[in-house]
């Protein structure tokens, strides 16, 4: 019972920050950066070279925007961890936030808006984990 009150302690501290690491990069450049890169492909391949008959270059022109796509999502894959990795309505709601910074046309709006839930969310967590300790 007290290992498990432990756990359970570190686990709201943890997610508290990761809530707030994720809220923060909701508003950061590199997030704004990446998504601009991430929403239109098509785009970042006519910037980037175009279309090229030779295998290495499309791989690594794939590698690329796939960096800007990952440097888009890793924060909202951290709350994976907060909500439960197998946690299927938070997968789900994930998704659904993830399609819609990509293709609304206010994902930037939507992106901030979370990244204040996030905020929000790990303070309260943090602060819920230390007045539990008082």
């Amino acid at each position: 019972m007290l290992l498990t009150a432990m756990l359970k302690s570190a686990s709201d501290l943890m997610s508290g920050i990761a809530l707030m690491v994720v809220g923060l990069y909701q508003w950061s450049p590199w997030k704004n950066s990446c998504l601009e890169h991430c929403r239109a492909p098509l785009l970042f391949i006519q910037r980037h070279g175009g279309f090229r008959p030779q295998a290495g270059a499309s791989v690594t022109l794939g590698v690329r925007h796939g960096l800007y796509c990952i440097g888009c999502c890793w924060a909202l894959m951290l709350l994976l961890f907060v909500g439960g990795v197998m946690n299927i309505a938070w997968i789900a709601g994930l998704a659904i936030l993830v399609l819609a910074e990509k293709l609304w046309s206010r994902g930037r709006l939507l992106s901030r808006t979370a990244g204040i839930a996030a905020i929000a969310g790990g303070l309260f967590l943090i602060v819920q984990h230390f007045g539990r300790l008082a």
